[in-house]
């Protein structure tokens, strides 16, 4: 009888069956643990992935709005032109990185291999510009000005020019109308960098890698508002990149467009006679040193007294900001940057800090008056003051005797001033103040007009200045010391060394002769033309200090939204309100019988009264810095030329000319019909149904007879 079992299985059948559904289970059990690991724990991860490799985003850039003077004529807009742009992710893919791609494009556009590698490059501690500051994944811009040959031919052979696109694309132009650079207040535009993307993320503005945003002037301050959004098509595709179907699409925003109180008319006549004024002062000779004025720098500020809106703001040397636009070059960067470039970039009207000289006699009166001294006191104006063993003299030594504060003001009498810092000074304990805190009113009079700090114009990277008191003193002490008595240990006595010395010990103490030249405006103060303007706007209007502002209102593309931006009132002048009648009444006396009388001589006063104050500001190892302050009861103009010479000699010709351009003077007669802005333009441009704002015009000629107008009143 056979010993097999009726199921025809055997031991070792059963081993095998056993060890087969143990596989099974086995492989079962760690497809079910692979598929949990990928569906499960980390499956969020693997649908973006998923979801990234199928779905395919089309950037739309928003178009940047427009930036608009005060009649809606465009200072900053849009043009469509030919741009080439290089895929540079594109490109280091390629053995040789792109190069042999860089010269066929350089051949094909006319240009060194070098300038294009130079843009194409990326931006950091180690590479010079220029370079690329954006994000490497975006295209970068190697030129906005291709012709449509150059473009078709990129398009045709796109074979030899993988990575590299030519397309219209709408870029930034900034017209000049009626010849007004307005650089310094406009801006310019540069790629988003991938740092500033991911800040601004969680915002209520974020950006995209395609994005440009402002990096200096109006651009900047009002970058989210003129951006608008970039609209996103997202396009699903399959893995051989065909598209297969619309996920979603954010249609973009166009950004609003920015109205200032700029008149361009106004603007391109103040930059031509700036730039007229330095060439003539070229001319003169400096009595002092026997060499030509170098007249390397200036600014002018236009104001409404009123309101602190600028009507113009000019600054030189200037720049044309279009140099920014499709990315800069190498030897255009170096002439922006470079040590001999003068720094064109800088905007002298805000960030130009000077000695005021004889303009900043309006402070000192006023914190005089506070002290209790009156008025129309008498007071000695000698030909020198002296104070100890130093002498301090009056302009060209002449003396006027004795003489109010007004008359002071109006022959711009020195040593009056220098005879009120000093017993100041005394009264405040000299070298040893008193154990309560010093009144010292001349330069608390500064602090409350405003100096010493921003005025808060919206204008980017204003400078603060400076008020020489007691606790700058000590604060400059404590950062200085160091160095002063460490160079003070040489063994030479030389001036320098010597100074060092005296420093090191007694840099600390607010000294006589300091409060002394303080009271004219000399020595350690700092002020910049905006802050200048903003103390005479004030005397101007009674009184009030207003934050100067450019922006005037935000207009969506639209048009359905208007955002005006109110002038905002940032203090009040250190002075009653007799006191300021009395200094204006003074000034008035300056165009009239003072030291700006001669560019005044045939004024309309009577029906155009006009204010003064001149300024020649001495500066350590250079020529004297030209100073004019002015007024009427619509304007405040302010004009500075460094190393120029004096105030009424250097500024007075141009400024003048700047007033004869606004009213209409002609011959010392109004002239109403070529007056360009006999007073500020209040209303706003007039917007059109589809968000269009309607510029008004000027006939060009009219502007060109004003702008190169002569130097004779």
């Amino acid at each position: 009888m056979s010993n097999i079992p009726e199921t025809g299985r055997t031991s070792r059948i059963t081993i095998r069956l056993v060890a087969i559904q143990i596989l099974v289970f086995s492989l079962l059990l760690t497809l079910g643990g692979r598929l949990w690991y990928l569906q499960i724990r980390n499956g969020d991860e693997y649908e973006k992935e998923a979801a990234g490799n199928h779905v395919q985003q089309v950037v739309q850039p928003a178009a940047r709005g427009a930036i608009l003077d005060a009649r809606g004529v465009p200072i900053a807009d849009n043009e469509t032109r030919l741009v080439v742009s290089a895929s540079r992710t594109e490109l280091m893919k390629m053995k040789d990185d792109g190069k042999a791609v860089l010269n066929r494009l350089a051949e094909v556009l006319d240009v060194s291999y070098k300038a294009i590698a130079e843009k194409v490059r990326i931006c950091d501690a180690e590479t010079p510009q220029p370079c690329w500051n954006g994000s490497p994944y975006q295209p970068i811009p190697i030129t906005d000005e291709a012709t449509t040959q150059q473009a078709l031919q990129i398009r045709e052979r796109a074979e030899d020019f993988p990575g590299i696109t030519a397309e219209p694309t709408a870029v930034r132009r900034y017209p000049a109308p009626y010849k007004a650079g307005t650089s310094q207040v406009l801006g310019y535009l540069s790629p988003v960098t991938d740092e500033e993307v991911e800040k601004a993320q969680d915002t209520k503005s974020p950006l995209l890698r395609s994005d440009q945003v402002g990096r200096s002037g109006l651009e900047r301050t009002y970058d989210t508002a003129l951006r608008g959004s970039a609209g996103v098509t997202r396009y699903e595709v399959d893995k051989l990149g065909r598209v297969i179907g619309e996920a979603d699409n954010d249609e973009s925003v166009a950004g609003a467009s920015l109205v200032t109180s700029i008149d361009s008319r106004v603007q391109a006549i103040t930059e031509k006679q700036l730039d007229q004024a330095m060439k003539a002062a070229r001319k003169e000779v400096d009595k002092i040193t026997g060499r030509p004025y170098e007249a390397d720098s200036g600014a002018a500020v236009v104001m409404e007294s009123r309101t602190g809106r600028i009507v113009a703001m000019a600054s030189n040397p200037k720049y044309d900001p279009n140099a920014w636009v499709g990315g800069i070059d190498g030897k255009e960067y170096a002439k922006l940057t470079g040590k001999d470039s003068n720094f064109p970039l800088l905007n002298r009207a805000i960030q130009g800090q000077a000695a005021p000289g004889s303009i900043f006699k309006v402070v000192s009166s006023a914190g005089a008056v506070n002290a209790g001294y009156p008025f129309n006191g008498n007071y000695n104006c000698s030909s020198a003051y002296t104070m100890g063993g130093q002498t301090y003299k009056n302009f060209e030594s002449s003396g006027h005797g004795p003489i109010s504060l007004g008359r002071a003001l109006e022959v711009s009498c020195n040593t009056v001033f220098y005879a009120l810092g000093h017993q100041e000074w005394r009264k405040d304990g000299g070298l040893n103040p008193k154990k309560n805190e010093p009144n010292e009113y001349l330069y608390k009079a500064a602090r409350s007009f405003g100096l010493g700090e921003v005025t808060g114009i919206d204008l980017p990277d204003e400078v603060s200045g400076r008020v020489p008191d007691r606790e700058w003193k000590q604060n400059y002490w404590q950062a200085n010391k160091d160095s002063w008595c460490k160079q003070g240990k040489g063994k030479s006595d030389d001036y320098v060394t010597k100074l060092a010395r005296e420093n090191c010990v007694e840099g600390m103490n607010l000294r006589a002769g300091d409060s002394i030249i303080y009271a004219i405006g000399q020595g350690d103060t700092l002020v910049t033309p905006i802050q200048m303007a903003s103390i005479y706007s004030s005397i101007a209007n009674g009184g009030t200090i207003y934050k100067p502002s450019v922006g005037k209102a935000i207009i969506s593309a639209d048009g359905k939204e208007v955002e005006e931006i109110e002038p905002e009132k940032s203090g009040k002048a250190p002075a009653t309100a007799k006191t300021l009648r009395q200094m204006d009444k003074a000034l008035q006396g300056v165009t009239k019988t003072g030291t700006a009388a001669w560019r005044f001589t045939d004024w309309p006063h009577d029906e155009i009264p006009i204010r003064a104050k001149t300024g020649t500001a001495e500066v350590q190892g250079k020529q004297t810095t030209s100073w004019l302050a002015t007024y009427t009861d619509d304007y405040t103009v302010i004009m500075t030329i460094s190393q120029a010479g004096t105030g009424s000699g250097a500024s007075g010709p141009a400024v003048r000319n700047l007033y004869n351009a606004l009213y209409g003077v002609e011959d010392g007669k109004i002239n109403k019909k070529k007056a360009l802005l006999p007073e500020p333009q209040k209303d706003l441009p007039k917007v059109g149904e589809n968000g269009d704002v309607k510029a008004q015009r000027t006939k060009d000629s009219m502007v060109e007879s004003w702008r190169d107008a002569g130097f004779t009143p």
